[in-house]
């Protein structure tokens, strides 16, 4: 099981994210160790230690350097999905790695690593950073998107409450999201129904 490196939650000042303790390396330098070594004289042995020191105290440093770049970048993801913390999946907004990249001013492929096999913790449950991403998918009106998370999940919801022994048709499901403003082909509705592991109307209808 994954410990979420992130932690988000909700008080009456808003959302807020930040790193897990749990999650975190317990690192320290023993002080006496290192006040021993800054005494010690200049032979071969003490030149050793004092290495190993520093590279210790470099090895934190860059621990830290990671997990602020982290929390930055979680920080920004959810602020730009909250409404998905607050209302679910098809509240999903369209996100890139750039989108953050150019914010948090880092190279996207710094973005695409610190969202790799890292994970948050919220209401809704734990997700990696990666799930936050998700391709455009136009809308109706000027500026309307969607994200295909959004649709996928829209999609998801009207066949669970179809008729059982009336499914509805890619087609019909085309019609009902174009009916909700989410303008998508009918090979792009099978795509997204077919990755989420629903059977086709027909067979849906066998199985009622």
């Amino acid at each position: 099981m994954w410990i979420p490196d992130l932690v988000a939650f909700h008080d009456r000042h808003g959302w807020h994210v930040e790193l897990n303790p749990e999650a975190l390396p317990r690192l320290r330098i023993q002080p006496d160790y290192a006040a021993l070594v800054r005494r010690a004289d200049r032979s071969d042995d003490n030149q050793f230690l004092k290495e190993h020191l520093q590279e210790a105290r470099w090895l934190m440093k860059s621990l830290t350097s990671r997990n602020d770049t982290l929390l930055r970048v979680g920080r920004e993801i959810l602020a730009r999905q909250i409404d998905f913390l607050e209302r679910g999946e098809e509240a999903m907004k369209p996100l890139i790695l750039a989108d953050i990249a150019q914010t948090v001013e880092m190279h996207e492929s710094t973005i695409s690593r610190v969202t790799t096999q890292k994970f948050i913790h919220t209401p809704r449950g734990v997700f990696e950073l990666k799930y936050f991403f998700s391709s455009q998918v136009r809308g109706e009106g000027e500026g309307d998107a969607h994200s295909s998370t959004a649709i996928r999940a829209r999609i998801r919801k009207l066949i669970q409450e179809e008729p059982p022994r009336k499914p509805l048709s890619d087609s019909k499901l085309v019609t009902l999201l174009d009916e909700a403003g989410i303008q998508v082909a009918r090979r792009t509705v099978a795509k997204y129904r077919e990755a989420m592991g629903i059977p086709s109307s027909s067979e849906r209808k066998r199985l009622a």
